[in-house]
Parts: C-alpha cells; sequence; structure tokens
C-alpha cells in the first residue's frame, strides 16, 4: 500500500450545534439550514462564501447534497453527499481536506443532520438497507439493537469485557453530559443503575442503548491561511484512516477496519496513542467504544479489561473520553453521530467547551464507526487533531 500524503496546511474551525430535540415537525433540510447559518455567523461571512458543501443524512430524501445547493443559495465548487452514519464525518473530512489541498475549494461547509418525527425512527430501520428488508425485519429482528447483541456476545467472549466495563464507559459518558447544555440526558447515572436496567436484547440493555432525536453537527474545512486571514480558532488534521468491510472473512464482527489500518494513522501522524490528550469513539453501544480502545492502540489485545479498569474516562480523569456525553447522553441524531465527536474535539482543542473543558487539551483521537449489517458494521475511520 502506498504510503498516504500527509493533510499539511488543512484545519477545522467554526464547530457548530444545533440542539437537539426527541422529535422534530422540521425536515432534515431545515436542520441542515440552521447548521448552515451557524457556521455563516461563526465564520463571519455569508453562507455563499463556503465553496464545498459536504452533507450527511439519512432523512432528506427526494434530494441529495446538490439539491441543497439552491434551496441554499449556494454555488460550490466541490459538493459531496456522505449518508453513511457513524462513519460519514470520517469519510467528510477526508474527502473534503483533500479538496481544500488540491485548491479545488477554499471552505467547506461539513454538515449533518437529521430530523425524528415520532414514526421515523421505525420506518427509517424499515427501509435501511436491502439486507435489513431481506434478512432482518421478516424474522422479527426489529432495529439495531438485535444485531449488536450478536457482536456484544461474540465481542464480549473473545475479550472478557462484563457488562460491568460497559457500564463503567457509561456512567462516565452521562457524568460528562451532565456538564453539556445540549445533552437531552440530564439525570445522573450510577453503576448499579446501569447494571439494573432492563434487558433489551441481552447482553443489550436499556442504557448501551442511544436515544434517537433530531438534531445537527457542522464544521468548516478551510487551509490554514484561510483560518488565521479569518481569524478563526482552528485545529489541524495530522492523520486519518478510513476502511470499509476490513475483515470480510471474519464469521462474525470481533475487531473494525481501524485494526487493519492503525499503524498508519500513528506514523501520519508522528506521535503515538500515549500523547493523545482525549479520545472520542463512536458510541452506538458502550462496548463498540471498547473494541475501538483495542483497534486504535490505546490498549495491547487482551488488555482490555484491565484497561477499563485502570482508568477515569470522565473530563477530569486519566483519559478524557466522549467529553460532550457522547450519543449515549446527549442523543443520536441520525447521520449527525458520525459528525458529534469531531465537534466537540473542534471545541476541547480550541478552548471553546465550557465547564467539561479537558485542561491542557492538545491532541485528540476521534474514530467513526457505521452501517450495521447483521453481524458486522461495515465504515470505520478515525482522525487525530491537533491545536494550533
Amino acid at each position: 500500500m502506498a504510503t498516504p500524503m500527509g493533510y499539511d496546511g488543512v484545519v477545522l474551525a467554526v464547530p457548530v450545534t444545533v440542539p437537539y430535540t426527541r422529535y422534530s415537525p422540521e425536515s432534515a433540510q431545515w436542520w441542515l439550514g440552521r447548521a448552515l447559518a451557524g457556521l455563516a455567523a461563526g465564520a463571519g461571512v455569508p453562507h455563499p462564501a463556503f465553496d464545498g458543501l459536504s452533507v450527511a443524512s439519512f432523512s432528506m430524501a427526494p434530494d441529495s447534497a446538490i439539491g441543497l445547493t439552491q434551496h441554499f443559495g449556494l454555488s460550490p465548487r466541490f459538493v459531496d453527499f456522505v449518508p453513511l452514519g457513524g462513519v460519514a464525518g470520517m469519510v467528510a473530512v477526508r474527502r473534503a481536506a483533500r479538496a481544500v489541498q488540491a485548491g479545488d475549494a477554499d471552505m467547506v461547509a461539513c454538515i449533518a443532520a437529521d430530523t425524528n418525527a415520532p414514526q421515523s425512527f421505525r420506518q427509517s430501520l424499515e427501509n435501511f438497507s436491502r439486507f435489513s428488508q431481506d434478512a432482518v425485519y421478516p424474522y422479527g429482528a426489529g432495529g439495531p439493537n438485535v444485531s449488536f447483541a450478536l457482536i456484544a456476545q461474540a465481542y464480549m467472549e473473545a475479550s472478557g469485557l462484563s457488562r460491568a466495563h460497559c457500564g463503567k464507559i457509561a456512567v462516565a459518558q452521562r457524568d460528562n453530559a451532565l456538564k453539556n447544555p445540549h445533552a437531552l440526558m440530564k439525570k445522573p447515572l450510577s453503576l448499579d443503575d446501569y447494571l439494573g436496567s432492563r434487558p433489551i436484547a441481552p447482553p443489550i440493555h436499556l442504557f448501551d442503548c442511544v436515544l434517537p432525536c433530531a438534531g445537527a453537527e457542522a464544521f468548516l474545512i478551510l487551509r490554514e491561511e484561510t483560518a488565521r486571514a479569518q481569524g478563526l480558532p482552528f485545529v489541524r488534521l495530522t492523520a486519518a484512516i478510513e476502511r470499509h468491510n476490513a475483515f470480510p472473512a471474519d464469521p462474525v464482527m470481533l475487531r473494525g477496519g481501524w485494526a487493519r489500518d492503525i499503524d498508519t494513522l500513528w506514523s501520519m501522524a508522528g506521535i503515538g496513542p500515549d500523547a493523545i490528550d482525549l479520545v472520542q469513539t463512536y458510541d452506538d453501544y458502550p462496548f463498540i467504544s471498547a473494541m475501538q480502545f483495542e483497534d486504535l492502540g490505546l490498549c495491547p489485545k487482551g488488555g482490555l479489561a484491565e484497561f477499563i479498569a485502570g482508568h477515569d474516562f470522565t473530563v477530569t480523569g486519566s483519559l478524557p473520553h466522549n467529553t460532550s456525553g457522547g450519543q449515549l447522553s446527549s442523543g443520536q441524531a441520525g447521520c449527525a453521530g458520525g459528525h458529534l465527536g469531531i465537534v466537540e474535539a473542534i471545541r476541547q482543542l480550541t478552548g471553546a467547551a465550557g465547564p467539561r473543558q479537558v485542561a491542557g487539551a492538545r491532541r485528540a483521537l476521534v474514530s467513526g464507526f457505521g452501517m450495521i449489517n447483521f453481524d458486522r458494521g461495515l465504515g470505520s475511520g478515525a482522525m487525530v487533531l491537533e491545536a494550533a
């Protein structure tokens, strides 16, 4: 494999969150427009100044990103549509970064948003993929919980991960979320609460599951000189990887695509895992975050249980993790969940995280995971961001 070119000169700026709601009568386009307006306000430029547009959404049919250019009065030189769920943020950043590097765009607005009407989540699951229609719903397996239960059973048995270990991750994220005004979950969560919660699809229990909601996340990708000229706080992109269907011969998912490309990530970044100040993993379930701890090189294979037991994952702990509360406590706004960790990392590294600010944060590891079939998630990615 050829050595990837670095991302020299590419930065991320202007983190935007459109506050989540459990249900919304508004369209996905409305949420995307709110995020675009937030980017323009944060950048101090009119929104037509953005000559690149990257959109991630599951609920904007029949539109795609190109249709939004007319809706929003844009005339971009670069347009991208990445309805890839939890890996959409990684894919969007990599593509937009290369466009900016090549001069194909100056400022790319990366936006992810989904709406959530009372029945829309169920309808989305019914039509998520041909695999779901043909091989999941006809057999009564309604939604991701049953599919993830299969993966969780196999992974927990192979890794020694217990429900108590998963609970420690979930409880720490709830503690972080209590410092985040945008988080939907406002009540403290104890380990006893977690362990005593009702089963959904064992070993998946209530507090292993995200809350579907409506919302949006966004940020800009641009060149460092452009950000400096605009007076924008920014973070540098020092490394990024992406892999899809990484281990097709595995009978069930016990590792993600990170495991294939992790050496490339750390080589590009010029650092190792020990230099990271905070981690934002994609957390549709706590055990998926745990899998990323292993595959991203934060702990050795076989050492996961000891690693979790030995760390405090709150914002003041030894390894701050999902410092916004993550999806488990902030909510899962569809494709916006794949951008949530990126937006939070930008805030942390620019000192804009308020009461959940990690002291002295200089480097962040952010990962994504998405597009579940019955026995595996197909997409994975990761990036390293560094404070200016």
